[in-house]
Parts: structure tokens; sequence; C-alpha cells
């Protein structure tokens, strides 16, 4: 069997990384098993349609490098890939309900529906529908829809008895119709479909063979199940994911920290991090494995190794992926990263200014960057020249003594840019012990000099970077503070 999967969300706030986790696991158990992985866009729910959202989709999917081969974008041979282009199609197969008697028009109002929740919620019984248009004749429902009278369409589910599906996880499910909702609504009044109607009959048009979603639909897969036998159609196998929890165990929301793809692009992970991370949130490889790349997890991908229980999303464990993945890639990767993170992001072109000095800097900065919004601090000195140095002078110097190791600095550092840097550090140690001062009272005044913090990357790469002229220039201006501070 050809596998065919899809994500089919429904675009009414951002990306959220349970949904990037779904579409994760279809992407690659399509590309496992060299099937086909497509784009739908369920947008039947239109008072929460919102086109910024259908975008944001878009944009996460890319982000995190999964493609799709067929969608609304690039098209396929089955399309519209979007629902509300595919009305006409929802309707003839709801008159095919509605004609085997296995829906109905139910024309009772909100405001009665509204009533009727208050009088159950009043006597203490369980709300929901009443069935109280089920009974009406097939003349006396065509005529009031013919008068133009507002209707939706329910399901007339089977009153007693039950339906069995099986799914690929959680294995064998019976679902007694009694439990299920009272006639759900499956055609609203306003022209579109439920989820519920459309997500079958796309599934059988589109020839979907495995339906992989989220546990939270799992209470609703009794209705599904009866929607394919009521149309005579087959349905796919479906499998549920277990749910993403935060850290105490409780169903993962903003609380926690980052729920969206949106929010952990904008605090610098990598999309190579946030995907190894999610493949591991009810799924493993083996007991120990857990460093994965994109193109790794595509031949080695299984439903035999998803786990049933909850997953927990590991926020630590993220930041640890993220570290890892900054370390490993290749220095062209990186440096990309880096600038594209801070265009997009922090507004700042000026990376293309200064990419050879942060490409000579890489390997210092891989070490310590957990996140890419942190670039910036570590390489601002580039371009932010030092003004003041409020802590140049330590408590056991004075001005004066300060200006005379930034003088006798200058001296060490004439040939900067034609020496290594391990020699710089050499030389300066030499002159330390031959001077019987500390290492650290010497570059610590330079350092404030040139790079303007206490905490920078290493002294000497980034003087070298900086160059002679620049370096030069620094130190003078601190000199020059220091010595109108000791005539003060």
């Amino acid at each position: 069997m050809s596998v065919r999967v899809r994500y089919a969300p429904s675009p009414t706030g951002l990306q959220h990384v349970g949904g990037l986790r779904t579409a994760l696991f279809n992407y690659l158990f399509a590309r496992a098993n060299h099937g086909v992985f497509y784009l739908r866009i369920e947008d039947t729910d239109r008072s929460r349609y919102n086109p910024d959202s259908e975008k944001d989709l878009y944009q996460s999917l890319r982000w995190a490098g999964i493609s799709w081969d067929e969608g609304p974008d690039i098209g396929g041979p089955y399309g519209p890939y979007v629902q509300s282009q595919r009305l006409d199609l929802y309707r003839r197969y709801t008159q095919r309900l509605l004609e085997a008697g296995k829906a109905y028009r139910c024309f009772c109002s909100p405001q009665r529906l509204e009533e009727l929740r208050k009088q159950q919620e009043a006597a203490g019984q369980p709300t929901g529908y009443d069935r109280r248009c089920r009974s009406l004749s097939a003349d006396e429902s065509n005529a009031r829809a013919a008068n133009g009278e507002p209707f939706v369409i329910r399901a007339a589910l089977p009153l007693e008895g039950s339906i069995m599906i099986h799914d690929l996880l959680l294995g064998s499910m019976e679902f007694a119709f009694k439990d299920l909702p009272v006639d759900p609504v499956l055609f609203k009044s306003d022209g579109f479909p439920t989820y519920h109607l459309a997500h079958v009959v796309d599934d059988h048009l589109m020839q979907t063979t495995h339906v992989i979603r989220s546990q939270e639909w799992l209470s609703s897969l009794g209705l599904h199940a009866w929607l394919f036998e009521a149309l005579d159609l087959k349905p796919p196998h479906y499998l549920h994911l277990p749910l993403v929890l935060g850290p105490d165990g409780q169903k993962l929301s903003k609380r926690h920290g980052a729920t969206s793809v949106r929010q952990f692009v904008e605090q610098g992970f990598l999309p190579q991090a946030l995907v190894n991370g999610l493949a591991l949130l009810g799924w493993s490889y083996d007991d120990s494995r857990e460093y994965f790349s994109l193109n790794e997890l595509e031949a080695i991908f299984t439903l035999e190794k998803l786990n049933k229980s909850p997953a927990v999303l590991d926020y630590k464990k993220l930041e640890h992926f993220n570290t890892l993945h900054i370390k490993n890639l290749a220095d062209d990767v990186l440096l990309e990263e880096f600038c594209q993170y801070m265009k997009e992001h922090q507004n700042l072109d000026r990376c293309d200014t200064v990419k050879a000095q942060v490409r000579y800097l890489l390997p210092h900065l891989r070490e310590r960057v957990v996140y890419l919004n942190q670039v910036v601090d570590w390489i601002a000195p580039l371009w932010e020249r030092p003004e003041e140095w409020p802590e140049i002078v330590t408590k056991k110097s004075n001005p004066e003594k300060t200006a005379q190791l930034l003088r006798m600095s200058l001296e060490l550092m004439q040939d900067l840019e034609q020496v290594e840097e391990e020699v710089l550090e050499r030389r300066f140690r030499e002159w330390c012990d031959s001077n019987d001062v500390k290492l650290g009272d010497v570059l610590m005044p330079l350092r404030i000099a040139i790079i303007g913090k206490k905490v920078s990357l290493p002294l000497f790469p980034f003087a070298k970077v900086l160059g002679k002229e620049e370096v030069l220039r620094r130190v003078g201006c601190a000199i020059d503070f220091l010595t109108d501070k000791e005539r003060t």
C-alpha cells in the first residue's frame, strides 16, 4: 500500500508546537515509506479563521524544513486543498446522508438551544440536543427548507449499539453511541460543514491511507468511524498521538513557556534543534541515541516506536539540543543563521558588514551561544565603541597606574595583525611574570578599553578582528579618560 498522509490544520491561531509535531510525524512517516505528504487547510470555521494564522502556518513548516508534495500553494491531483473551496463536495455527501436517513435538518434556533441548555443545567441533567427535529417528516422538513427557514444538518446517530474501530497505537476501540454527543451538527447554517463531515469526505477523496493526529481527537473517533460507515466508505488507518504536556504534567500552555513555533523562532532556536526535540515527544529510536538531523529521522522513523504515554515538553532538553546543533553546524550555515536571525528579528543589517569578523569569531561564539538572540550581545562591540569606562579602574589600582598598564599593553600589541593570538597571550603572560603583576590586572582594563565589558568573547581574537588601528583608537580614548580622571 502506498502511503498518503496529511497535515490538516485550522488556521485560527499561531502554529502550536504540538501541531508541528503532528506535521513532523506525518511527514517522517511519508518520507520513510516513500509516500506522499500533503497539506490541507481546514478553514470551515469562518468565525475563527485568520489569514495571518494561515501565513504563519506556511512559514512555520518551511522554517522547520517540512516540505509537502501537494497542497494549496503547489496543487496536486486531488485539489483544491482548501476546504472552503470544496463546499459542493460536502453538500453532495450530506445529501447522500439525508437520503439514506442518516442525517436530518434541524430548524431549532440558537435561542431555543440556549434555553434548552439552561433547563438541563437547572435540572442537573447532561446538556445536549434533545433530538426535537429528528422526528420531522421528510415532507415537512423539505417544505420548511424551501420556505427559507434556517437550519443545520445533524447526524442521525443510532440510538443504541456501538461501533468498533482500530487505532494503530491504542488498539481496537469500541464506542457506544449513547456515549457520543447527541446527533452532532455536520453542516452549519452558514453553508459550511463541520470538521467531522469535511475531514471524512476529504480523507476519502484525497485517498488518505493514514490519519495521524493528536489524542485530543480520540473522543470524536466513534463519530468519524460511523460517518465512514454511513457513507459506505472505507476509513483510513487512524493513529492518535500521545498528548504533549508541560513539565508539571499538565496540558502544555503559556504558563510553561513558549508554545507557538513563532515564539521558539523569536527566542533563537534553530529549526534543527526544535525538530530534534519534537521528534522525541512520544517517539524514540533506542534507549540511548537522542541527537538526530531531519535527514536521519526521515530514514529511520517508524510508527512502531511510538509511545502510548503522554509526552512532556522539556524546555531544558530543547535548550540542550539547541546548544548541540549550534556547535555542530558547518561554519557557513551557522554564520548564515546568525545573520539571518539578526536581520529578521533584531532589525540589524549590520551583520553583512562584519561577516568576515564574525566568521573569525565563530569558534568562540559556538561555545557561548545557547540561542541565536544572544549573538548580538557578544558581537555588538564590533561596531559599538565604548564611550564610558566606569569599571576600568579596579579597587586595588588607580587611574594613573591603569593608564600606564594600557600604554604598556599597546606596546605589546604593536604587531597585533601579524602574530597569532597565542603569541600575544604568551607575550602578556611573560611580561606579567617578569614584572610581578597578575595577568588579570592587565587584561581586565584592556578588555574594558577595547570591548567595553568585563564579560566578552576572548580578548585577543576580538582585538585581532578589530584591527590595530581600531584597537589603538579605543585604548587611546580610554587612556585619555583615565588621564582626565587623574587630573580631577
